[in-house]
């Protein structure tokens, strides 16, 4: 999934955009942009994604048995 076709657009994801002081992105294009923004001349930068986190497994349901040989 990490270079889908439908990626949400948004300038934390661009190319062209970059960390700023404040919390914002500063866009070559557009100047200081919200990380939620974008515009047309968006380029998804597969690097940039922060994948989420699986959920812990639960294990509860087996007993110490079950993990013995």
């Amino acid at each position: 999934m990490l270079f889908r076709k439908n990626v949400e657009k948004c300038c934390e994801l661009c190319t062209r955009s970059g960390q700023s002081g404040n919390g914002g992105l500063i866009c070559p294009k557009k100047g200081f942009v919200s990380p939620d923004h974008h515009c047309w001349r968006f380029r998804y930068d597969p690097l940039k994604r922060k994948p989420t986190r699986s959920k812990a497994k639960d294990f509860s349901q087996f007993s110490p048995e079950d993990f013995t040989l």
